[in-house]
């Protein structure tokens, strides 16, 4: 300030410095608030502090996509195997995947509290700040509580979720409160209210320490009995050498394998008109919904799903999804080998260790004068243990004890046991009536070793013999290849079997020619009592000439005894060469390929990333909803603006990973800033602002990725079973490293210890331990007593476990929030 002639001027920091809460922020206020009224000060910054928080998920979703390039790294190895080279190469990892999810992993979906902790620390000349440390604790009670509840409900009530890495899992669980409970015995019991530098350095060792004991857990070196293997003796684990025999069926020389094509292409080919662009986006769909997904992958996927950004799992429209669940239903692909086999693309029994039950078809009739349908339940993969079940049936349009005799029972495989025929009673009513439909379901009992397959729930249809029945073609039209030597042109019979009855079918030539390309003509196909399906066959010539595509029609007509003709009374026949045939498969191969790399989480190129940023859902303007165009509005500008990050196959992914981890230093600057002065114009403390509003804002997107992997993952690893893992981390890496440096500052600036005081934070953290106790204590309640699974299960003891962990969240909040308030006084 400065008196001339009698006018007294005011320095910018003197101005700045004359109005609320201008003192709280590192770079901010930037301007001159003094006349701005106090409800719209506190407006703005409320509006940007939201803002604010979908710029830092969309960063993180860039540092992730780094992290996620970094940690799928890969090389080939050669060992040896049975082949008649001697040798074989096999695809492994080099990150472990435990190894992985506690660093790399851990830092990126906690890098803004963890940053928080560290900018705070520096920007307030290496003195102890409130917001970051409690921050880390707000997050951790979220992250456990309410995150854990939110996958707990969102699971069926028919299934449950279990955690598969059991030891890792203890290990990060009693990290996870140790860590905390750590804070409290250097903060109030060795020196209280002080750090000093080797209570700090242990702190910032238990890091490594825990990646260290959780490697060893997930490795089992301490196992005493340990199966040897050529992946063991070469140091690796069977999840990484299991990477390519898994997948390798699914490419080959960097594209889609011809013969899975091949397989889709037969299975939605002749039912559906579909373009060829249509059924590479279901190719797509299929082999994503089976390739592995870190945490990482779940954590991009629903910031991008959230924002409007470009979705890495393929959106179907409602005719593409009625047309996908079908596909899943008949769950019929091609292996390695070439040949067909029913099941998943993945081999859910590992190899023989986990035993898998499921019915041997998705779907079974039966017609209601047999008054018995026989349901065929298989077990493979481990078969040396007895393995109990349950069946129960659900009505369709079926009804238990008038069309069925209800089912609920136990069974049970014994040793050695592969296939159990269950018979299951149909009530024979002698009324008319139209085909009708109810299901039988499988479930485990609980403590079983085994796990169930696709096909766990069977639709039974129930045909009426009462009539004769309708008939008509399966399907409007067929594709066989030329050298198929004889076309299989299938004929149903619905809605009755009674009787033997009679159908005359006529060939009429199209471009095909009767004679020349197809032995066409006329005939009668007989159906006997009971006989629900038959095939017309009709020889096909192949010339060997390269021809285009060629057409017959096939008729139905005249049916007899009663019986009556159904809409689908003419179907077209296409012969394809062996050429065409190659070349429509090749074409597939390559759409596919394209809808694939379109959904691999880096961009290739600088214009293609800017191309995702600028549109909406990266494009796919199709499947794109108001809500999306919405987020995609707010957004925009921060998309642009993190565009310019070089992409990630730069590098190995390192170069982005270090210019994203340099922008969320300034956005976290930014947040800090903007929660520390709304905090204050609110008239709130700045721990209640850290456990509230900074501590959601930067855990939201954490909730929908767990979400989406509860319900997409077979089991709760990356769901909750990474949450324990990431709230020790935020302890050990975001308070231990900034303390270790402040202490090593004080220490050498004026010889004493880093003040740090225990009162708001040591009680928050002990809220925090309690609550994590009776969460974990809950948790491993469900895993070994019931339903024997983290998630899932019972509907009324879901929804109580949700209650309880979310009821334990607000406790938090309002205890924490009086205590700062001196409502409630800290014993500390």
């Amino acid at each position: 300030m400065l008196d001339v002639n009698n006018t007294t001027y005011y320095t910018l920091n003197e101005v700045r410095d004359s109005f609320d809460c201008s003192k709280d922020g590192l770079w901010l206020p930037l301007i001159s608030e003094f006349t701005w009224h106090p409800y719209a000060r506190t407006a703005v910054y409320l509006i940007g502090l939201l803002w604010c928080f979908m710029g830092v998920a969309i960063l993180a979703d860039v540092f992730m996509c780094s992290i996620e390039k970094i940690t799928s790294k890969t090389r080939i190895i050669t060992i040896a195997s049975t082949s008649k080279a001697g040798t074989e190469e096999i695809e492994i990892r080099v990150w472990n995947d435990t190894v992985a999810n506690l660093t790399l992993m851990a830092l990126g979906s906690s890098a803004p509290e963890i940053l928080l902790s560290i900018i705070e620390i520096v920007g307030n000349n290496f003195n102890a700040g409130e917001l970051g440390p409690s921050t880390i604790v707000g997050s951790a009670a979220f992250n456990l509580l309410v995150i854990t509840a939110v996958c707990v409900v969102v699971i069926d009530s028919s299934e449950v979720r279990v955690i598969k890495s059991v030891k890792v899992f203890f290990i990060t669980a009693f990290s996870c409160i140790f860590a905390y409970i750590w804070l409290i015995v250097i903060l109030v019991a060795i020196t209280p209210d002080f750090v000093d530098i080797w209570e700090a350095v242990i702190t910032l060792l238990f890091f490594p320490i825990l990646v260290l004991i959780a490697y060893v857990a997930d490795k089992d070196f301490c196992s005493k009995a340990q199966k040897i293997s050529n992946s063991m003796e070469l140091g690796f684990d069977d999840a990484q050498t299991k990477l390519l025999d898994k997948y390798k069926h699914l490419w080959k020389d960097g594209k889609v394998d011809k013969n899975l094509i091949a397989q889709i292409l037969k299975e939605i080919g002749k039912s559906h008109h579909l373009s060829d662009e249509d059924k590479a986006r279901l190719a797509a769909a299929r082999i994503a919904e089976e390739q592995k997904k870190s945490r990482g992958w779940y954590r991009v996927n629903a910031s991008r799903k959230l924002f409007g950004g470009k979705s890495l799992a393929p959106r179907l429209n409602p005719q593409l999804s009625e047309v996908y669940d079908d596909m899943k239903a008949k769950d019929t692909v091609i292996s390695d080998q070439g040949s067909a086999y029913h099941g998943s693309l993945v081999d859910l029994s590992d190899k023989g260790r986990i035993a898998v039950l499921e019915f041997t078809a998705s779907s079974v009739a039966v017609l209601e004068r047999e008054q018995k349908c026989k349901v065929g339940i298989r077990r493979y993969g481990k078969k040396d243990n007895q393995v109990a079940f349950r069946l129960e049936t659900i009505d369709g349009s079926a009804t238990a004890g008038e069309d069925y005799i209800p089912v609920k029972q136990t069974l049970a495989f014994q040793p050695g046991q592969t296939y159990i025929e269950y018979v299951v009673e149909i009530i024979d009513d002698n009324v008319y009536e139209p085909d009708e439909t109810f299901f039988i379901k499988m479930a485990l009992e609980p403590e079983q070793e085994a796990l169930l397959g696709k096909k766990s729930i069977n639709m039974i249809t129930i045909i009426n013999d009462d009539e004769p029945g309708t008939l008509e073609f399966a399907h409007p039209s067929f594709v066989f290849k030329e050298s198929v030597g004889k076309a299989l042109v299938a004929v149903n019979r619905v809605n009755g079997a009674d009787g033997r009855i009679q159908v005359s079918w006529k060939t009429e030539d199209m471009t095909a020619i009767n004679g020349r390309d197809f032995e066409g003509g006329e005939g009668v196909l007989v159906f006997e009592h009971g006989e629900i399906a038959k095939a017309i066959e009709i020889p096909i010539y192949d010339d060997q000439d390269a021809e285009k595509d060629e057409h017959f029609k096939v008729t139905l007509s005249d049916p007899t005894d009663g019986a009556q003709l159904g809409s689908k009374v003419k179907t077209i026949v296409t012969i394809v060469n062996d050429e065409d045939y190659q070349g429509i498969v090749s074409r597939l191969v390559n759409l596919t390929s394209l809808n694939i790399d379109a959904l691999k989480v880096d961009s290739a190129s600088y214009a293609q990333q800017f191309e995702n940023a600028m549109n909406v859902n990266g494009g796919d303007l199709e499947s794109a909803t108001s809500f999306d165009y919405l987020m995609h509005f707010l957004t925009f500008g921060w998309k642009i603006i993190f565009a310019i990050v070089p992409p990630v196959h730069f590098c190995g992914g390192w170069l982005t990973f270090i210019c994203a981890l340099i922008m969320m230093i300034f956005m976290t600057i930014i947040v800090g800033d903007l929660a520390s002065i709304f905090g204050c114009l609110c008239g709130l403390e700045k721990p209640i602002t850290a456990i509230t509003f900074v501590a959601l804002g930067t855990s939201l997107p954490d909730l929908f990725a767990s979400k989406q992997a509860a319900e997409m993952e077979a089991t709760a690893d990356n769901s909750v079973g990474n949450v324990t893992g990431s709230n020790s981390v935020n302890v050990f890496l975001g308070l231990g490293l900034p303390w270790s440096v402040a202490a090593v500052y004080h220490y050498v600036k004026s010889g004493s210890a880093f003040y740090v005081p225990a009162g708001a934070l040591a009680f928050s953290v002990l809220l925090y331990a309690i609550f994590a106790v009776v969460c974990l204590g809950l948790l491993i309640f469900r895993h070994y007593v019931f339903p024997k699974g983290e998630l899932g299960g019972a509907t009324w003891f879901k929804w109580v476990t949700f209650a309880i962990m979310v009821v334990m969240w607000l406790l938090y909040i309002i205890v924490s929030s009086l205590q700062v308030d001196g409502k409630i006084t800290s014993p500390f």
